[in-house]
């Protein structure tokens, strides 16, 4: 497994630990040389819009060197592909390799287009001796049309591991702008979808590009894990440390967890589940938040 594999997130399969994922645009090699020091879970080198369409084939070409670069450190390693037929059918050429964990698929309209993707995607796998399977997918949401088929698309196919909304291109397409009231909804409905299919949900309520204000960062990825997101999309290394700190259990949190822990053991002995601790009453869904907080910092 990659960096921070971690079984206990999501209950119908094995899912990453992606705290944070950082975008690298992939035809740029200054920017990926130094991808493996920035500490991030997982690396996306990007394809698609940080990418002008004169520079993509170029992109391409390196993207077999600049997976084992950013690759060196051990974080997984994505690629984010376009959405176009044409350009998605170039970028699948390039990217299905030894190497690459997972593909970014941006725009993500229809669980036909998922099947779509992974039909292509295992063609290539046998084509090229590597494993069925092996590469997995994040499928992002960016259109209101695709919101309304969340359910459909988290279970498209075994493939799809995490699900994240694109807020700008979302709000462009509502004709809005990346605030907290226009994206808590969308947002909140994409975590939901996500747990559901046991998938890994990505995301904060806000604007990805606004990261010139640490404060407000980690405010809004702290926000973001108490509503139960797993991690979040970083378009700037600063972002990394951040979302990686953000979406960790605290100290506070793993004593009271390891408290709580404790306690059940000691409640089942007396044949109780359910018992108070601190004055609040404990009950099964409050110990699996406790024993998931454990497992996230490596304890059992």
């Amino acid at each position: 497994m990659s960096r921070g594999a971690d079984p206990t997130v999501g209950s119908a399969k094995c899912v990453p630990r992606w705290r944070s994922l950082l975008f690298v645009p992939a035809h740029v090699p200054r920017f990926v040389e130094r991808a493996h020091e920035r500490g991030a879970d997982g690396v996306i080198l990007d394809l698609e819009d940080s990418v002008p369409l004169n520079q993509k084939s170029e992109a391409r070409r390196l993207l077999t060197e600049s997976v084992a670069k950013v690759g060196r450190q051990g974080a997984s390693v994505l690629v984010r592909v376009n959405s176009g037929l044409r350009a998605v059918t170039a970028d699948l050429n390039a990217a299905v390799m030894a190497g690459v964990d997972a593909l970014v698929l941006p725009k993500t309209e229809s669980a036909h287009w998922i099947a779509e993707i992974a039909n292509a995607v295992l063609e290539l796998e046998r084509e090229r001796n590597l494993a069925e399977g092996q590469i997995r997918f994040l499928v992002q949401i960016e259109t209101p049309d695709a919101l309304q088929r969340l359910e459909a698309i988290a279970s498209a196919h075994p493939r799809v591991i995490a699900m994240a909304l694109g807020p700008e291109d979302f709000c462009a397409c509502v004709g809005g702008v990346p605030e907290f009231d226009l994206l808590l909804g969308p947002n909140l409905s994409v975590l939901f979808a996500a747990r559901a299919a046991g998938l890994l949900p990505l995301g904060f309520v806000g604007s990805i590009g606004d990261f010139s204000d640490r404060d407000k960062v980690r405010d809004t990825a702290v926000h973001a894990r108490r509503l139960g997101f797993a991690g979040a999309l970083a378009v700037h290394p600063t972002q990394v440390p951040i979302f990686n700190e953000a979406f960790s259990p605290s100290a506070k949190e793993l004593e009271w967890a390891r408290r709580v822990v404790t306690a059940e053991s000691d409640a089942d002995a007396r044949g109780m589940s359910a018992f108070s601790l601190d004055g609040r009453m404990i009950d099964p869904p409050v110990v699996r938040r406790a024993r998931e907080m454990m497992a996230l910092a490596g304890e059992n």
